[in-house]
């Protein structure tokens, strides 16, 4: 009982992550996390420009769903078909390009309602294994919030500007998860963001279970 009132602890403002929840059995167990090498939680590179209600049926389509994360071939595959639902009129661009698994974008800018429709793990771990790091957005969708989050995939980051029309895709930009503060490269403008608080140290730790091991708050894996 001790272990369980420290893991819910642990759970901070999640409020039970999909990935915890009794009903569902066994979690979804994922391949790679967010990586900084025990850096800051400082990442540049390339943004990708989303506008508001991006739903995780244009983040992973369904169709796609059948393929098991655990398995390192099919993680990466996951991940090459990450925002293909997107509209291609709207996004000429691909967020992956085709015949690659990996995409040019580390960062993802959205607007309102990131992440929202289906409760899908799918879609942050689609994300993260496109090589993904950070999305910046207005607001989220609160159960894809969670499964950022309980997943370690992805640092869900909000936003009181709404970069998406500050910003276009391509343009080289730094998000600063220590100071929250976004750059853009190009300008040098800076945008305030919103602090991660809590939800920061889970995803540092690859998500809810590895952050509550890593705490001794459950036990540790026993080795093999």
């Amino acid at each position: 009982m001790q272990a369980v009132s420290s893991v819910r602890a642990a759970r901070v403002a999640l409020a039970r992550p999909a990935a915890a929840r009794s009903s569902r059995g066994a979690r979804l167990v994922v391949q790679a996390k967010v990586d900084l090498q025990g850096g800051p939680r400082v990442i540049r590179g390339k943004c990708y420009v989303t506008k508001d209600n991006i739903d995780t049926d244009q983040i992973i389509p369904a169709e796609y769903l059948t393929l098991v994360p655990s398995k390192p071939d099919e993680y990466e595959k996951l991940g090459s078909y990450a925002l293909i639902g997107l509209p291609d009129d709207l996004y000429p661009t691909r967020f992956v390009e085709v015949d690659s698994m990996k995409t040019d974008y580390p960062i993802i800018i959205g607007g309102q309602n990131f992440g929202c429709g289906s409760s899908r793990e799918h879609a942050p771990v689609a994300l993260g294994a496109s090589g993904a790091n950070v999305v910046v957005a207005e607001s989220y969708a609160r159960i894809f919030f969670r499964n950022c989050v309980s997943t370690g995939e992805l640092y869900p980051v909000e936003t009181d500007v709404r970069l998406c029309e500050e910003l276009e895709t391509g343009r080289e930009v730094e998000v600063d998860m220590e100071n929250d503060v976004l750059t853009d490269l190009t300008t040098g403008k800076k945008y305030s963001l919103k602090p991660l608080g809590d939800a920061g140290p889970v995803i540092d730790a690859g998500g809810i279970f590895e952050y509550a091991r890593s705490t001794g708050m459950i036990k540790a894996k026993a080795s093999a």
